[in-house]
C-alpha cells in the first residue's frame, strides 16, 4: 500500500517532466524564426547584373583539364561539372548531369538565346536525342553562337568554341536559361 502513493507521485512527475519538454518558450519559437528568415536571405543566389560576371567566372577556368564525373577545378570538369561548379558559384542551385539540365529552367528556341543560358548537345551519338554534353552559351554575333564548355574531344578541357564546329550544330537539342 504505501508503494502506491509512491507510484503515483512519480507517475504525475514525469507527466509533468513529458509536458515541460514539449513547451517551447516563446522568446526560443522568436529566435528560431527570426534565423530562419535571416537562412533564408543568405541562401538566395547572388544577383547577377548581366551574365558578363557569370562567363569572366567560367573564363577564368580556360584550360583546366577534362575529366570524367568531376566538377572540381583542381582535379579537372566533365561538360555538367563544369556548368554546375560555374552557376552554383552564384548560388544558382542547378543540375549535376546533362540530362536533367533538359528539364530545368525556361526552355528556349536557338534564336532566343542570351548570352549565359545553358545549351544542350545529344551525346557523341547524334541520333539519339538524349542529352548527353552542356556548356553556357559565351556570345551571339549574328548567326554564330559561341560556348564554353569542357570538352573531352580534341580541345581536351574548358575551352569555347563555335556551334559551327565539329558536330555541334547537328547535336543541338535546345538552349536553357537559368539566369
Amino acid at each position: 500500500m504505501k508503494s502506491l502513493p509512491i507510484v503515483l507521485y512519480f507517475l504525475l512527475l514525469s507527466v509533468f517532466a513529458a509536458k515541460s519538454q514539449t513547451t517551447v518558450p516563446l522568446q526560443y519559437q522568436q529566435l528560431v524564426s527570426k534565423l530562419s528568415e535571416q537562412s533564408k536571405v543568405v541562401n538566395k543566389p547572388k544577383p547577377i547584373e548581366s551574365p558578363n560576371r557569370l562567363l569572366e567566372f567560367a573564363k577564368s577556368m580556360l584550360g583546366i583539364r577534362y575529366r570524367a564525373a568531376s566538377s572540381s577545378p583542381s582535379r579537372g570538369f566533365d561538360c555538367s561539372g563544369f556548368v554546375n561548379y560555374v552557376f552554383s558559384n552564384f548560388g544558382f542551385k542547378v543540375p549535376r548531369s546533362s540530362r536533367e539540365f533538359a528539364t530545368s529552367g525556361e526552355a528556349k528556341k536557338l534564336e532566343d538565346a542570351k548570352i549565359g543560358d545553358v545549351i544542350l548537345f545529344t551525346g557523341t551519338n547524334s541520333r539519339s536525342r538524349t542529352p548527353g554534353h552542356v556548356g553556357i552559351i559565351y556570345s551571339i554575333n549574328g548567326d554564330e553562337v559561341k560556348f564554353i564548355h569542357s570538352s573531352s574531344g580534341n580541345a581536351k578541357g574548358v575551352t569555347i568554341s563555335s556551334l559551327d564546329e565539329g558536330f555541334y550544330k547537328k547535336r543541338f537539342l535546345k538552349v536553357v536559361s537559368i539566369l
